[in-house]
């Protein structure tokens, strides 16, 4: 039986049928896994750093006229005119 690396359910395959790149989804999570090796075999979960980065960058902060990001002092004062 496989687990998944992200939530630790078992995930049902059959390891002998499996190949090393295949991407397999997690029942539980959800999560994309790459099969890295077999026999036996090891999962890695297959990030999303790049929408997680622009996430992240939207909720820095607002947007300015000139296109900069403002930080929160930058929010108020505009807030306060």
């Amino acid at each position: 039986m496989i687990r998944c690396p992200e939530c630790s359910a078992e995930i049902d395959v059959d390891e002998d049928e499996i190949e090393e790149g295949e991407i397999l989804s997690c029942p539980e999570c959800e999560s994309e896994l790459e099969v890295s090796q077999t026999h036996p075999v090891h999962l890695n979960l297959i990030s999303d750093d790049l929408d997680e980065e622009e996430e992240d960058e939207e909720e820095e902060g607002e947007v300015g006229e000139n296109g900069d990001l403002l930080d929160e002092d930058e929010e108020e004062e505009d807030d306060e005119e």
